[in-house]
């Protein structure tokens, strides 16, 4: 190790003590500051490590965390960045603050990747596995569409035709593009062959071989399913590991099989299912047991910063969920839409650079479809109060249970005065760490911001 590398670490731990001492939270910072004394210390950080590199558009911080659960069966110690600070300076945190710097022995980082990062991590870095999740239209001001985004994931892959790629099997992208690379496909295999038709307004539906409309034996949701093309012989590649049952799905849990494992999943929706997929194949690839990786999957322990995250707020239970693209909007609202019981809803929207500045993805989101007889109450908030406010009033919410509040402090106290016990918070990505702020500050969380 150089006296520039030395520098560089020693300073971010620094830096890193500091913040989290006195400031309770600083995830990037501490990577910043390194980068900047060493531009190159990702490769001094990350050369004793076997690196797993997760990404795609949905799902990358709760695969992240069951991945690290389920690798937990095997591995005493997993490096990982658990906050999603999941860009370059993000990464090179999280190892600057792993306490085993410097000894010999290889040892396992899991990390979330911003898309457009991985190309910029394997400069650095070796992955052992990508992990390769969806891609859905997201910040189209930052990564355009899908297949520009893919390009970008791509550029950082091809460095290494070793890596073996675990993706997706039911995201038709992740078929598309020939590579030299061992794979392992994840997908769910439960449902009879039936021909179908994925909606209209879906993106990703064009063969990528002879450009004709895909059609699905069986749908997910968005375009995920087992598709093939009615024109040529393109269609989802053989499965790896599937979801083969699904037993039971609620607000709050799925209980399905992967493998003939019983999952009992302590988290909602049919997305997190796929997240789940995802870790067990990992798992699998790492050689644990199918037993053992559905136990560690099933154990009542996976609360992740702001993926539906429940906070007691005085005598309400608050559900905070990051929305932040149609199809993961809509994924929610499906979810939320199983509640037996009432509820209330706030969705508060922000437009900043790390939520995408674009917002019109709302208007790709199903609003029109909630229960409205279910939800006496629906507030909304946010730097784009007005945008996401009249939203709803298209999407029909009357206007005497509508309850507009620009400022994050009224919109908390609102919360506490809501009509239901339990309360559904839709936020973006700055408007949870802002929220999360206030909660930690009237003590109703720790941390706030990590």
């Amino acid at each position: 190790m150089t006296l520039k590398s030395s520098l560089a670490i020693a300073t971010a731990k620094s830096a890193h003590w500091f913040l989290h001492t006195f400031r309770n939270g600083g995830t990037s910072l501490p990577g910043k500051i390194a980068l900047s004394l060493d531009p190159g210390i990702l490769q001094v950080l990350a050369k004793d490590y076997e690196v797993v590199v997760i990404t795609g558009t949905n799902g990358k911080t709760l695969t992240t965390a069951l991945t690290v659960k389920a690798l937990k069966a095997k591995y005493n110690h997993i490096l990982t960045n658990p906050s999603g600070s999941n860009m370059k300076q993000g990464i090179v945190g999280a190892f600057i603050t792993d306490q085993k710097i410097g000894k010999s022995k290889k040892r396992l980082a899991v990390l979330e990747t911003d898309e457009a990062n991985v190309p910029i991590i394997c400069e650095y870095l070796e992955p052992k596995a990508f992990i390769l999740t969806n891609l859905f239209r997201d910040q189209m001001d930052r990564y355009g569409e899908i297949y520009t985004t893919y390009e970008k994931i791509l550029k950082g892959i091809r460095k290494y035709p070793q890596a073996t790629i675990i993706a997706n099997g039911d995201a038709p992208i992740f078929n598309s593009v020939d590579l030299p690379n061992p794979k392992l496909y994840y997908g769910f295999d439960y449902q009879a062959d039936q021909a179908q038709d994925a909606p209209a307004n879906t993106d990703g539906l064009l063969c990528p071989k002879c450009q004709h409309i895909l059609r699905y034996q069986s749908l997910t949701y968005s375009n995920l399913g087992k598709y093939f093309c009615p024109h040529c012989n393109f269609k989802r590649p053989t499965l790896d590991i599937k979801v083969d049952a699904l037993l039971k799905q609620t607000p709050q849990s799925s209980t399905f099989k992967i493998d003939g494992h019983q999952v009992n999943l302590h988290i909602g929706g049919t997305y997190n299912i796929y997240n789940a997929l995802a870790a067990y194949a990992v798992g699998r690839f790492f050689d644990i047991d199918g037993s053992a990786l559905a136990q560690a999957l099933s154990d009542n322990d996976q609360k992740v910063f702001g993926r539906q995250e429940v906070i007691a707020l005085d005598d309400k239970e608050v559900t905070l969920v990051l929305v932040k693209n149609p199809v993961g909007l809509d994924q929610v609202l499906e979810m939320i839409k199983t509640d037996d019981q009432e509820f209330s809803l706030a969705t508060l929207l922000n437009a900043n650079y790390a939520d995408g500045v674009d917002t019109s993805w709302i208007w790709d989101a199903r609003f029109e479809e909630l229960p409205f007889a279910k939800i006496p109450a629906f507030m909304t908030g946010g730097e784009r109060y007005r945008d996401i406010t009249f939203r709803m009033k298209v999407a029909g919410v009357p206007t005497e249970k509508l309850i507009i509040k620009e400022d994050l402090k009224d919109a908390v106290a609102q919360l506490k005065n809501m009509p239901t016990k339990h309360i559904y918070v839709l936020a973006t990505y700055t408007a949870v760490l802002q929220l999360r702020k206030l909660l930690a500050e009237q003590g109703y969380i720790q941390g706030g911001m990590d």
